[in-house]
């Protein structure tokens, strides 16, 4: 007949597991990862007497997981794109902080072009040519000071590239530690319930830094590949990335794998995924654009500087100088040869960076995405110069041997910002008057007014050559005893290289002249051409301004932020709709929790009762006995 004491000590035993299961559920509430545990209880065989089979009590047979691979895998891949939402969110807030704080461009071009005006104002004044020297250098600070900000961006993101991947090697070792564990506890027949908790829970801090693909093997261990397929833990083996310098830009970190090959275009989601495509999409472009407004400063204040004379009478120089394109070498490049870039004609000039490469014969470009980019040109520095010509750039190979294979990378506008600086300090060499002065004789009877003069061709050879304009009639005139040429009200005359705007009727008689300037001319002609290069078209084929490129760019990484923002509001709404999936199955809950414990603390005290019972029938046996 069954034992009435061992089917109490059994529902003893049982209730007592579940009391432990449900105390471990409620201390481990608050542990990152953990899975509530249920216990399962069988009966045990029963005993046949008398005719029918009387139970022997129960057994506790084994404590599981609340668990879902599809959830927790659901669960991974929202973390996985959530992380990167949310770090490609916080790279493009720092750039537009970067382009929208205290050193504003606009309001620096805006009181640059200002002070020229009052220059204008006063061409031979000190202390106007001194304000404009002033904000000029002002401008430059603004440009590099943005320059800067985008720099240490760049920096910030390469540190946390090699943070990330230190994590990542970590989270592998410690994925392939537990996989050996888990395996050694499976072989003691029960599932290491807690061991597969940490396992789960390193996974998913994997994902947060990169897309994971996890697959359970038959011997319980797991196989993870990151990415594209890239293999990163099998069985207790983990594999080691490391971060090396771009193959280009030193200053840049690439992701590679045990192999060496460069695998930064193969991480897709997580924090370090959202690294290389900020990078890519956001902070190259926009650096490249602000260097790109610098460059269009410099040449076409320049440009117009150029045309003036000076207070010495000397021609204008540059204004402002900047560097030419950087281009860097490849580490692979087999051969001797080196290369040089210039800018040669800005309203082509682009925000692309370019790949140059060999193929053994003749040179090929591409952009750094792999579009192909017609070009002319062997690259040949000359006698006769035969530079490659592309967007704007001529380059030339001036010196060495390539090989097939070899590259460069130019980057024509990435450092100019940085670089941009005021090339002179002396007020006089202000170029304000023009290389010409229109005058009209005093004597002059008529109503003819002088409008503006224009230097159309700074290099032609008789631009300084003395001209007398002089009226034969109100309609006809000649220059320097020329031929009659026809006027009519309101004209232009054209001479050498420039042309004078008249108005009005001029009587026959009436003399107008253009001269060279004199030193110290008090003239402002070529000052108020620099004021309007504010409004003047540079880029794009003379349709953009510099002022209109700066706008370009804000509206660019303020288009990118609020894209981010809006991703990241997607990405968190996906994540808290899976964490609640998983987490109505593998959560704890407390109120259950509770119900639990109060459940089988009464099973564990009726068991008891039970044993209590035995033992008083098996007193009251023995008594019967002893009389």
């Amino acid at each position: 007949m069954a034992d009435l004491l061992s089917t109490g000590v059994s529902g003893l035993l049982a209730s007592q597991v579940g009391l432990s299961t449900v105390g471990h559920n409620i201390s481990n509430v608050n542990t990152a990862g953990y899975t509530r545990q249920t216990t399962t209880f069988n009966a045990r065989a029963p005993q046949y007497y008398g005719g029918m089979y009387i139970g022997q009590g129960a057994d506790a047979i084994s404590v599981q997981r609340s668990y879902s691979q599809f959830l927790t895998q659901t669960m991974w891949s929202a973390t996985s794109s959530q992380s990167r939402a949310l770090q490609y969110a916080a790279y493009t807030s720092a750039t537009n902080n970067a382009v929208s704080g205290s050193a504003n461009l606009q309001s620096a071009l805006d009181g640059f072009f200002g002070s020229v005006n009052d220059m204008a104002n006063a061409p031979t004044d000190t202390a106007s040519r001194q304000a404009m020297i002033g904000k000029a250098n002002t401008l430059v600070s603004t440009f590099r000071s943005l320059s800067s900000q985008f720099q240490q961006i760049d920096q910030q993101t390469n540190q946390q590239i090699g943070s990330a991947v230190d994590s990542i090697n970590s989270l592998a070792q410690s994925i392939a530690s537990l996989n050996g564990e888990i395996q050694k506890a499976y072989a003691g027949g029960a599932a290491p319930n807690d061991l597969l908790d940490a396992r789960d829970q390193a996974i998913s801090q994997l994902s947060a830094i990169v897309g994971v693909n996890a697959t359970e093997n038959s011997d319980h261990m797991v196989t993870i590949s990151i990415g594209n397929g890239q293999p990163l833990v099998s069985a207790t083996n983990a594999v080691k990335l490391s971060t090396a310098p771009n193959q280009y830009d030193s200053s840049r970190l690439e992701v590679v794998g045990p192999s060496g090959s460069v695998i930064s275009n193969q991480l897709g989601s997580g924090s370090l995924g959202a690294a290389f495509d900020f990078r890519t999409n956001v902070l190259d472009p926009a650096r490249n654009q602000l260097g790109r407004a610098a460059i269009a400063m410099e040449d076409a204040f320049n440009k117009q500087h150029a045309q003036g004379i000076d207070l010495n009478g000397d021609p204008g120089g540059d204004f402002f100088s900047i560097s030419d394109p950087a281009v860097f070498n490849s580490t692979t490049n087999k051969g001797t040869a080196s290369m040089t870039a210039k800018v040669t004609d800005v309203g082509k000039l682009g925000a692309s960076d370019y790949i140059v490469r060999y193929d053994g014969t003749k040179w090929g470009v591409t952009t750094t995405d792999g579009t192909v980019v017609p070009s002319t040109g062997t690259g040949n520095p000359g006698p006769p110069a035969d530079p490659i010509v592309i967007d704007g750039l001529a380059i030339t190979v001036p010196g060495g041997t390539p090989q097939a294979g070899d590259s460069f990378q130019i980057q024509p506008t990435r450092n100019a910002a940085s670089t941009i600086s005021v090339a002179i300090s002396d007020t006089n060499k202000i170029a304000a008057s023009g290389p010409l002065v229109a005058t009209k004789s005093a004597s002059n009877t008529g109503k003819g007014v002088l409008g503006g003069l224009t230097v159309t061709d700074i290099n032609d050879a008789n631009l300084k050559t003395p001209v007398v304009i002089q009226f034969t009639s109100p309609t006809t005139y000649t220059i320097n005893g020329g031929a009659p040429q026809t006027y009519t009200d309101p004209g232009t005359i054209t001479g050498n290289g420039w042309t004078l705007k008249l108005s009005g009727a001029p009587a026959a008689n009436d003399t107008f002249n253009v001269n060279p300037a004199a030193s110290a001319s008090g003239d402002n002609g070529n000052a108020l051409a620099l004021a309007n290069v504010a409004n003047k078209g540079v880029l794009d084929n003379g349709v953009t301004t510099v002022g209109k490129s700066y706008s370009q760019l804000i509206a660019q990484v303020g288009t990118a932020g609020a894209q981010a923002n809006t991703a990241l509001d997607a990405q968190q709404s996906i994540l808290d709709q899976a964490t609640a999936a998983q987490q109505s199955l593998s959560g704890v809950n407390m109120d259950e929790e509770a119900s639990n414990l109060l459940r089988f603390q009464q099973a564990y005290a009726a068991s008891a009762q039970v044993i209590t019972t035995a033992n008083t029938i098996f007193e009251s046996l023995l008594s019967a006995v002893r009389g």
